[in-house]
């Protein structure tokens, strides 16, 4: 289960939707053994492509060293889909390099976007709920107060 504040759910939809029309990307930090989200980082996107993503290495290591700083550490990663569902692509579970890590899509295909997260190792894919904490229900989205 991937836990995420109110603010944060929204500041991670906002900038895949500044991104268009190219896919976003982004880092989340936090407490790995809780799931919970602590810190969203916006990053650019390297391949700047409306098809595939790659966080900048720059912003991935600006990122790594702010949530070490912050007593935090990175837990995944989210990325949009500009054209298809919230699901991951063949090129994304080749792309999944942690297995602990959790891996957001936020489709932007929809009039609403759907954020949905998964787990990927070893090449299969396992979803898993995402929690809003303090928001009313959302499409695709699990919400507690």
């Amino acid at each position: 289960m991937l836990r995420m504040p109110r603010d944060l759910h929204l500041q991670m939809v906002a900038h895949c939707i500044s991104g268009l029309p190219d896919e976003a990307c982004g880092l989340l930090a936090g407490d790995p053994a809780e799931g919970t989200v602590a810190r969203v980082y916006p990053t650019r996107n390297a391949a700047a492509s409306a098809r595939v993503y790659s966080v900048d290495s720059r912003d991935l290591l600006q990122a790594d060293r702010d949530a070490e700083r912050n007593g935090t550490q990175l837990i995944g990663v989210f990325h949009s889909h500009t054209h298809t569902d919230a699901y991951p692509s063949p090129t994304d579970v080749d792309q999944a390099p942690d297995p602990d890590w959790h891996y957001v899509v936020v489709s932007l295909r929809d009039t609403h976007p759907v954020v949905r997260s998964y787990r990927i190792a070893g090449g299969e894919i396992e979803e898993e709920s995402v929690v809003v904490l303090g928001q009313q229900a959302h499409a695709g989205v699990a919400v507690t107060a």
